[in-house]
Formats: C-alpha cells, structure tokens, sequence
C-alpha cells in the first residue's frame, strides 16, 4: 500500500519535549517530501505565536499569527488548516507532520484539521517510559512551568499530560537508558490498546512486505513509525473512545510492581460517605478515571478523573435508562451498543465502574473504601425515594 494521496497529515504531540522532537526528526528523515509544521505558544506573552515550517534540511518559512480571544490555542486553530492548504495546494509536500506545542492536547487539533476538510492519518504522542510517573504525579498547574495556553488555562501538568498519553492510538517511546521494567509497565497498563514504536526502530529487511512503502526517490519499506503516521485515524471513534459511558477503559493487571484495579458495581454511591473519602481515593493511584453514579442523583453520569494528586468529576449528561425511548435514536450507536453489553434489568446502564492504576497499589485497602462509599443493604431496600433524601454532597463541588 502506498502513501495515501492527496495530503496526508499527522499530528505528533506530547510534554515530553525531546522525545516529541526525535519522533518528528525520526519522520523527516524516513518520509522523503516531508515537512513539520510547528507553532510555538511560548512567545504568547508577547501577543503573537511563532510559526515554522521545515523539512529535513532546516527551517523552510516562518511567519506569525496574532492572538486570538488573548488565547495562544485559539490562534493555532485559527493559523493551522489555512497553513496546511496552502501546503497542499503548492504540492511537492508528501506529508504534513503537525508538531504541536508541549501543552496542546491532540485531541482538539485532529478536530480542527479533519473539520477542516484535510485528512489525518495519524495522531501519535511521543514518551519517555522514565518520566511517566513523574509526569502523572505533577499536580503543578501548567502556568508555574510557562506551559499555558492562555491565561484562563487552569490544567495541570498531570492532567495534561494523561490526556496526551490515552487519546492517541500510537506511543513513539523514546529510547531512555533511566527507564526500568516498572516504568514501561506502567505506560502498558496505562494504555494497553495503544501501539508502542520505539523512535529509532528501523524499517523491516523485506522491501516486499505488505508496509506501506515510500516510492520516491526509490522503493523502500518505511519504518514502523512512519507507517503508524499514515495507517489511518478516525476522529469520531477516538473520540468515543474518550467518552466516560464507553470508553476503553485499561483491564485487570498486575506485573513488575505496577497494578491495574478494575472496579465495577451496580449499586449506588452514599454521596456523603464517597465525598469524605475523595482525597484518599483521589491519591490512592497515580491514575484513575471512570463513571459512577449517586443515590441522590440517580439521572445523571458523573465522570471520574484524577492525577497528579487532582480529582475532576463532573456530569456528562442523563444516563440512557433515564432516557424515553425516542431520545435513543438521537444517542451514538457506539454508546447505545456499550450500553446493552452491560444492561441490568433494574438499573440499566447505571453503573460504577473506576480503574485505578498505579505502581505500589493497595487493591485490598481501595476495594474497601470503595465498598464502604455504596449505599448499606437498609439503604438500598428503603428505594429511590428515600435516596432522594440524603444528603447532597456533591452539590458544592459539581457548581465549581
């Protein structure tokens, strides 16, 4: 299979700067006609965002773009899609590799690029298997490391970077001599459905395999990476992927130090008693996410996410038993079908489902505080009604 017609872009990511620069050096070199454009949002302060165009030899343009809305991102949005028509209409350029700055998040720009009529073929965030967990376990918000997008740009740098690692369907794990068994099994279980290509991994022997190949200036295998660039990427399923009611969550594990919990139950949460307990479930992991619901708001799906020490929950919308039937043709068919693996005859798709993972896991203490949060046997036979009662205690934080 040849390289796909037309332009094809990917978008390279990630706060691990130098190994984001090797999988984008990687590209250059393996993709003849390749170019990469970058934005740079750290001259943001001064009210105007660096853009660069280069290729293997050196940098090939560079211009500015003003801010947008006193917003770095937004002028990137604005800037990226013209710049990569322009690219496009000139021809000569094989392929587009979208370098984006350390804090800009994948998910956004492949938005913006497909939106924009251009194809992505690939999405790829770039790791050092040895700063993963020092990355998790950052709470530090991005503006006290120069790394915000704007000035109302409140992540943090675990949170961030989480969200780099679990969209993106391709690692390019840089090859790092400090990282051990422990932190290479932690990004495994992070994102076990991801595919891992070493940066520097060459291409295989046999030029006729069935990899995509490169047929200028002359026939060859491209190398694993490069093949991730232009295997293909669908924005709509990645999102899906992403969505607390069906994403692809990480399974039960356990290996080189490293746990992975999966907890799921269908009773409900007393939302006093998980509300006292959320600063050591928050920190009883270097990550968890997931979906839960509350006895006292038993309509809605609250979504869990939380590292670096830093919990969000927040509602994303009805869950689908509290729906009328004909709301249901408006619900994705991917969630209308996640939710009928699952369904309970009483419940419906009303669930707690959370995965913790961490290295040193307390499975056995976790398990219990997370039991010791869902409604007693006396409170769950007293009924809906009776739950309606109870104290709300997430009331306060879900208006923050």
């Amino acid at each position: 299979m040849a390289v796909p017609p037309g332009l094809p872009v990917v978008i390279v990511g990630g706060l691990h700067a130098d190994a984001r620069r090797a999988a984008v050096a990687r590209l250059l070199a393996d993709v003849p006609g390749s170019v990469v454009l970058h934005h740079d949002l750290a001259t943001a302060a001064a009210g105007t965002v660096v853009r660069t165009i280069r290729d293997a030899t050196g940098i090939l343009d560079a211009g500015e773009a003003p801010l947008v809305n006193d917003c770095a991102c937004c002028a990137l949005r604005e800037d990226l899609v013209p710049e990569l028509e322009r690219l496009r209409d000139t021809g000569g350029t094989r392929l587009a590799v979208v370098e984006l700055w350390d804090s800009v998040e994948p998910k956004a720009m492949a938005e913006v690029v497909t939106a924009g009529g251009l194809t992505v073929t690939g999405v790829i965030t770039a790791v050092d298997p040895a700063l993963v967990l020092p990355y998790l376990g950052n709470g530090d918000d991005l503006a006290d490391g120069g790394l915000a997008a704007a000035a109302t740009d409140q992540r943090t740098v675990a949170d961030t970077f989480a969200r780099q690692l679990e969209y993106a369907p391709v690692l390019a794990v840089a090859e790092s001599p400090e990282a051990d068994d422990e932190d290479r099994e932690l990004l495994a279980q992070l994102h076990p459905t991801a595919r891992q290509v070493l940066v520097g991994q060459d291409a295989p022997a046999d030029p006729d395999g069935d990899g995509l190949t490169v047929p200028t200036p002359r026939r060859r295998p491209l190398s694993p990476l490069a093949q991730a660039a232009l295997a293909g990427f669908d924005v709509e399923a990645a999102a899906a992927a992403q969505h607390p009611a069906c994403a692809l969550l990480p399974a039960e594990a356990d290996a080189h130090g490293v746990s992975t919990l999966v907890w799921s139950r269908r009773r409900p949460f007393h939302p006093e008693r998980l509300y006292a307990a959320l600063e050591d479930l928050t920190c009883a992991a270097a990550r968890s996410r997931g979906r839960f619901w509350l006895a006292d708001k038993p309509d809605t799906l609250f979504h869990w996410d939380a590292a670096g020490g830093a919990l969000c929950v927040e509602s994303t919308g009805p869950w689908l038993a509290s729906l009328p039937d004909a709301a249901w043709d408006m619900v994705p068919p991917v969630r209308r079908a996640a939710a009928a693996l699952d369904w309970h005859p009483e419940h419906g798709d009303r669930c707690q489902h959370l995965v913790f993972t961490s290295p040193g896991l307390d499975r056995d203490g976790l398990e219990r505080l997370l039991e010791s949060c869902l409604l007693t046997d006396a409170e769950y036979a007293a009924g809906p009604d009776a739950w309606q009662r109870l104290p709300h205690a997430f009331d306060t934080l879900l208006e923050v």
